[in-house]
C-alpha cells in the first residue's frame, strides 16, 4: 500500500514540479522505499498470517521479498540519479518503477490466482514504459519484442489461471490444494504448464527469455537493471509458492527441472559470444533464473528449499545490481575490448567489476556462492542429485565467460605516446553516483557472503 500510493503521488505530483527540481521526486520516491523496508523488517519478527481474506501471505518469504524488492529499487535510484535528472521523463520513471515493485511485492505474496494475475499485470505493463523510455530505433524494438512477449505469456497464464478455476470451484490457493487433487490430472498438468510458462516470461527464464537480452542492451541503465533484478525476487516467490500447492502427480518438479536446467545451460552458451557486456549480462540473467529455480524444484521435498531460494535471491539481487552499475559508470564502453586498461584507470570500479563478476560466478566468499550451495544442496536433499551436478557443472562454465569481461579490464591499455604508462580512454565525464554504487553493491555481495549465516537464520525460521 505504501508503495503503490507513493507511486500515484510521484506520477501526479510530478506534474507540478519543474524540471529542475524533478530531484525532490527521486527523494520521495526514496523515502516511500525506505519506509517500506522499516515497515517489513518490523513485520518480519511476527508470526506467519494472510491478509485481504487469506489472498495475501504474510509471512518470512513475503517480509524478505518486501525488503529485497525495496532495498532493489531503492540502489536503482543512484543509476537514475546519473542518467536521468533533470529528463523530461524523470518524475514518469520514478512512478513507473514504484508501480513495478508493488506488482513485485504483490506476486511475492500472492496466494490467489487472482492476486497472481494482477501482480503479473502490475509488474509487466511499467517495464513496456521503462524500455520504450530510450527513444531511440533499438528500445522501440526492445519494447514491442517485451510487450509481444508479454501478451502471449500472459495469455497463457491467464489461461492456465482459468482452467484451475474451472476445475477447482475457486481461486485460493488453500482451497486449490484440497480440491486440485480430485480434478483430472491431464487437465491441471496442462493449467500448471501454462501458468508456470507464463510466470516465466516476468522471470525472464526459458522458454520466455527471447526479450531479455535486448531490452538489457537497448533499455536505459536505469530500466536494464531494474528489468534484470527487482521482479524476479517476487516472480520466483510466487512460482515457489504455486508449487507447492500443485499435485505431484501433474510432474510440475520435473518441468520446473527441466526449465531450470534449459535456463543454466541456454544463458551460459549465448553469453560466450556477445560483444556487448549489457548484453552479456542479459543472458546471464537468463542462466542465473535457471539457478535459481534449482530449489523451486525440490519445494514439497526438502526444507533447504524455500531458505535457500530467499538467500540466492539476496546475493543476486546485490551482485547484479553491482554489475549493472559498473556498465551505467562508463556508458561509452559498449564492448568489451573498450575495456581494456580500465584497472590501471580506475582501480576501484574495476575491483567492483571483479567482485561482481565472480560473485556472479559465485566464487567464494560472496553472496551468490553461498545462494549456489545451498540450493544444490536443496536439490539434493529433494532427490534431484543430477541436478545438484547440473548447477556445479554450469557454474563452472560460467566462469569463462565472465572472464572474457575481466581479462581485458586488467590487460594494460594502448601505450602512450612518451611510453611506459598505459593511454587512458576518453570516456567523458565518469558518472559518480553509479561508481559509487557499483562499489557499495559490490562490498555488499562481500558482506552478505560473510554474514549468510546470520541471513540463514533469518530465511529458515519457521
Amino acid at each position: 500500500m505504501l508503495l503503490a500510493a507513493g507511486a500515484l503521488t510521484a506520477l501526479i505530483s510530478g506534474s507540478f514540479v519543474p524540471r529542475h527540481r524533478q530531484w525532490l521526486i527521486r527523494i520521495f520516491t526514496a523515502v516511500v522505499l525506505v519506509a517500506t523496508i522499516v515497515a517489513a523488517a518490523l513485520q518480519l519478527p511476527a508470526p506467519a498470517a494472510s491478509a485481504f481474506d487469506h489472498s495475501f501471505a504474510v509471512d518470512t518469504a513475503t517480509g524478505i521479498a518486501r525488503i529485497l524488492a525495496a532495498s532493489g529499487t531503492l540502489l536503482i535510484l543512484a543509476v537514475a540519479a546519473d542518467e536521468i535528472a533533470g529528463s523530461a521523463r524523470e518524475s514518469e520513471t520514478y512512478a513507473l518503477l514504484l508501480f513495478s515493485t508493488t506488482g513485485t511485492v504483490l506476486l511475492a505474496g500472492a496466494n490467489d490466482l487472482l492476486v497472481l494475475a494482477v501482480g503479473f499485470l502490475l509488474t509487466s505493463i511499467p517495464l513496456y514504459a521503462l524500455i520504450g523510455l530510450a527513444r531511440t530505433a533499438a528500445g522501440a524494438e526492445a519494447a514491442m519484442k517485451t510487450y509481444l512477449m508479454g501478451a502471449l505469456f500472459g495469455i497463457l497464464l491467464l489461461l492456465g489461471v482459468t482452467v484451475l478455476s474451472g476445475l477447482t470451484g475457486t481461486t485460493g490457493y488453500a482451497e486449490l490444494t484440497d480440491r486440485v487433487t480430485g480434478a483430472p490430472r491431464a487437465a491441471v498438468t496442462v493449467a500448471a504448464v501454462a501458468v508456470i510458462f507464463g510466470l516465466m516470461f516476468k522471470a525472464g527464464g526459458v522458454p520466455a527469455h527471447f526479450w531479455l537480452p535486448d531490452a538489457a542492451e537497448a533499455a536505459s541503465a536505469t530500466a536494464a537493471t531494474f528489468l534484470t533484478t527487482v521482479p524476479k525476487i517476487g516472480v520466483l516467490v510466487a512460482i515457489y509458492r504455486l508449487a507447492i500447492v500443485l499435485p505431484a502427480s501433474s510432474s510440475w518438479p520435473v518441468l520446473v527441472a527441466a526449465l531450470a536446467v534449459a535456463g543454466m545451460t541456454l544463458g551460459n552458451l549465448a553469453a560466450y559470444w556477445q560483444p556487448d557486456p549489457r548484453r552479456l549480462l542479459g543472458w546471464s540473467t537468463v542462466s542465473q533464473v535457471g539457478f535459481l529455480l534449482v530449489p523451486v524444484a525440490a519445494a514439497g521435498r526438502s526444507g533447504l528449499a524455500l531458505p535457500s531460494l530467499l538467500v540466492y535471491l539476496t546475493g543476486y539481487t546485490v551482485t547484479n545490481i553491482a554489475a549493472f552499475a559498473v556498465s551505467a559508470a562508463l556508458p561509452r564502453r559498449r564492448e568489451l575490448a573498450d575495456w581494456r586498461g580500465l584497472a590501471a584507470a580506475r582501480p576501484w570500479l574495476a575491483a567492483a567489476l571483479l567482485v561482481a563478476l565472480l560473485g556472479l560466478v559465485g566464487i567464494p566468499p560472496t553472496a551468490v556462492f553461498v545462494g549456489k550451495l545451498t540450493t544444490a544442496t536443496a536439490a539434493w536433499d529433494g532427490g534431484y542429485a543430477w541436478l545438484a551436478v547440473a548447477v556445479f557443472v554450469n557454474t563452472v562454465i560460467s566462469l569463462f565467460y565472465y572472464l572474457r569481461w575481466i581479462a581485458p579490464t586488467y590487460r594494460n591499455g594502448k601505450s602512450s605516446p612518451e611510453g611506459g604508462k598505459p593511454a587512458l580512454r576518453n570516456d567523458g565525464p565518469v558518472r559518480p553516483w553509479s561508481t559509487r554504487l557499483a562499489v557499495a553493491a559490490a562490498a555488499l555481495s562481500l558482506v552478505v557472503g560473510v554474514a549468510s549465516g546470520l541471513l540463514w537464520g533469518v530465511v529458515a525460521r519457521p
